[in-house]
């Protein structure tokens, strides 16, 4: 196969995107963002938008930076020594990278999930009520609601109801999913990261996790990572295409699967690499 023309897009702004609303309100303002593993650049100057209650899908080829950048929005990369970032990432007019940003707090108001379900060796209630312990919450009536609601929200209420003192190790691979984005909602984030959510889960399994993202965007922000093209497609409103650290182009998932402006975005797409 050839070799892929890399493509630097200019500026996406969302006013900018075709059939895109100007009003649209952003919640993620990533300017001129490049990140090093030490001498590595895993990221080239990225600058992209994230709008409020919507669903964002990462999408490209493994080792294309998409899970660095998702890294990026909550510091988890912090956590390997030698990595830096530079440029801008903007939530309600602050710098997150600025290094008097409160880490914790960061990460209490962008929430994460994770590629494989990582319950804590707890009970059901106990993951779920553990974000909000953390935080100094003792009220038990609030944390009992809390747990609930965010049960609830996540669509497994009903079947963990009766085994809320069990170990959250017996429920299922789905079921400790679904239970992993409840603990990340019960401190009441503003976002919500994804990594590959459902690529450990059965497809009926997959099915609930994509059905209860779309009724999570009702009220959060989500950005998702993804190497399924079709679960792109049917979860996200955005869709961004990743290569070799670069943002090649950015659209309205529709716009982008059906009639992409690059023919490297649609090259990846059908399958003709990647």
């Amino acid at each position: 196969m050839a070799p892929v023309e890399l493509y630097v897009p200019s500026r996406p702004r969302l006013q900018d995107l075709e059939g895109r609303a100007a009003a649209a309100s952003t919640c993620i303002d990533i300017r001129g963002l490049s990140f090093f593993y030490g001498d590595f650049e895993a990221l080239t100057d990225v600058t992209l938008e994230i709008c409020e209650r919507e669903v964002t899908a990462l999408i490209g080829p493994s080792g294309c930076g998409k899970s660095t950048l998702l890294r990026c929005l909550n510091r988890m990369n912090d956590l390997i020594p030698g990595s830096h970032a530079q440029g801008e990432i903007l939530m309600e007019g602050k710098n997150i990278l600025d290094p008097e940003q409160d880490v914790v707090d960061l990460r209490q108001r962008v929430g994460m999930v994770f590629q494989k379900p990582n319950p804590f060796p707890k009970s059901v209630f106990e993951n779920v009520a553990y974000g909000l312990r953390v935080q100094g919450v003792r009220d038990k009536g609030f944390i009992a609601e809390c747990v609930e609601n965010s049960i609830r929200q996540a669509a497994l209420w009903d079947e963990v109801k009766d085994r809320l003192y069990d170990s959250a190790l017996g429920l299922s691979g789905g079921q400790q999913q679904r239970l992993c984005i409840a603990r990340a909602m019960a401190v009441q984030p503003a976002v919500l990261l994804m990594d590959e959510p459902a690529s450990a889960l059965d497809p009926i399994a997959t099915q609930k996790i994509e059905d209860l993202i779309h009724q999570l965007k009702a009220s959060y922000t989500i950005v998702i990572v993804t190497h399924n093209m079709q679960q792109a497609a049917r979860v996200s409103d955005m869709t961004a295409f990743f290569y070799l650290g670069r943002l090649i182009e950015m659209d309205q998932t529709e716009i982008l699967f059906t009639r992409p402006r690059l023919q490297q975005t649609s090259d990846y797409i059908t399958g003709r690499f990647g």
